[in-house]
């Protein structure tokens, strides 16, 4: 039988999505740029199924409209949402889950993280945060976002003693958390602008 994959997409509210941007963008600008990227993320994701991870209305109707199944998660930190979540899709008959961030505006595809078996990690540009990760739902991984988080998770899937992976990926690696990531974004017309380079396994 193949195995089940799903994508687990956390979003936070727009409204409140984008803090660090603040020099570059007023509150309307970063919340529309917020629900863009994450539009552009859930796009990604076909043909997989798409879970989305939120504690807000805003984000729970719109990822409704986009098709995708909402877990409603109230409880505060971003590797407690994550970590339920992959809980609740294993209770769901899942066997593996592409964790993406949504905030990838130059996403295309997703599908090709979970092209072999075991933990796959993709690290942003600057190596270390892990913008998506692929993980067995039964595999107990504990999630480490925040500052560092390409190490701490390289360590935990050693610890675990699971076969992983780096995959590098251009498009994937592009997050946006401050006002220098938007210089890969047009914001005239709402479009994202794709890299050419080819991914890697490290």
């Amino acid at each position: 039988m193949p195995e089940k994959v799903g994508v687990l997409i956390p979003v936070k509210a727009f409204d409140a999505a984008k803090g660090r941007l603040a020099e570059a963008l007023d509150p309307r600008a970063r919340a529309v740029l917020a629900r863009q990227m994450a539009t552009n993320v859930v796009t990604a994701a076909a043909p997989l199924p798409v879970a989305v991870v939120c504690d807000d209305d805003q984000v729970a109707d719109w990822a409704r409209s986009m098709g995708a199944d909402v877990l409603r998660i109230d409880r505060p930190g971003l590797n407690r949402a994550v970590e339920a979540g992959v809980a609740m899709l294993s209770a769901e008959g899942f066997d593996r889950v592409i964790v993406a961030h949504a905030d990838l505006p130059r996403a295309r595809r997703l599908d090709h993280c979970a092209s072999t078996r075991g933990i796959t990690l993709v690290p942003d540009r600057h190596l270390d945060g892990t913008p998506v990760i692929v993980v067995p739902t039964n595999a107990g991984f504990r999630f480490a976002y925040g500052p560092g988080s390409y190490a701490a998770h390289v360590a935990m899937a050693e610890r675990l003693g699971l076969p992983w992976r780096s995959l590098r990926d251009p498009d994937l690696a592009w997050d946006v958390d401050g006002p220098d990531d938007l210089q890969g974004i047009d914001l005239a017309d709402g479009t994202f602008r794709s890299t050419t380079a080819p991914q890697r396994d490290d």
